[in-house]
């Protein structure tokens, strides 16, 4: 459902104004590049993971409506439950993704929505980039998704400067078209992570 439209839509449009708000004083959040997100069509969107902020502080600035996969437990309690779910959240048990999240979220990008995800898979305790899982490649190439790469950088601390930096969205599958298909998923994820290290190091 696009932004907007119905109740659940429009908890999302209200919840993402009042996050930039609180965002932007608490933090002094600069967001740059936010132009770049793709009109339209499957995106996922990829970015370095820090904090549990991470999710909000990416989406709120950006004009199309995001789904996220949020930790399981998150849902157990009912109201959390119910506003992390209108604001576009599905689960995802600890430990991996399950084949059921799998399709939840390719089910999302061939609907023609935007996912992010985190290619490190766990928050890292450092500034350095991790290594990067290809979960987030395989869903792009099975659902034929644009990649939007994103990079946080700062630290989570009050009044001291965080900036959100969006990349130069591209095709994942053309990316790696030249390639066999058994090794296009790993080869797309170093890209992935290429394109997130170079934000990093082209903005701190």
């Amino acid at each position: 459902m696009p932004p907007g439209v119905g109740g659940v839509a429009m908890v999302y449009v209200v919840s993402r104004a009042i996050v930039r708000r609180l965002l932007s004083i608490v933090f002094l959040v600069k967001s740059i590049g936010a132009e770049r997100e793709p009109a339209t069509g499957p995106v996922v969107v990829c970015g370095n993971h820090r904090s549990f902020l991470d999710p909000p502080i990416i989406a709120c600035y950006l004009r199309r409506q995001v789904t996220f996969l949020a930790k399981a437990e998150l849902f157990r309690v009912p109201v959390l439950s119910w506003f992390i779910r209108s604001c576009g959240a599905f689960p995802v048990q600890r430990g991996g993704m399950s084949m059921e999240t799998m399709k939840t979220a390719i089910k999302v990008l061939k609907d023609g929505g935007m996912l992010v995800v985190f290619p490190e898979g766990t928050r890292q305790k450092t500034e350095k980039l991790g290594e990067g899982k290809k979960g987030a490649a395989s869903m792009a190439l099975r659902s034929k998704a644009n990649i939007l790469p994103v990079a946080i950088i700062g630290k989570y601390k009050p009044f001291r400067r965080l900036k959100v930096v969006y990349g130069e969205p591209f095709d994942a599958a053309e990316a790696v078209a030249h390639l066999p298909p058994a090794e296009q998923a790993d080869a797309l994820t170093v890209k992935i992570m290429s394109a997130i290290q170079d934000l990093l190091d082209r903005h701190r």
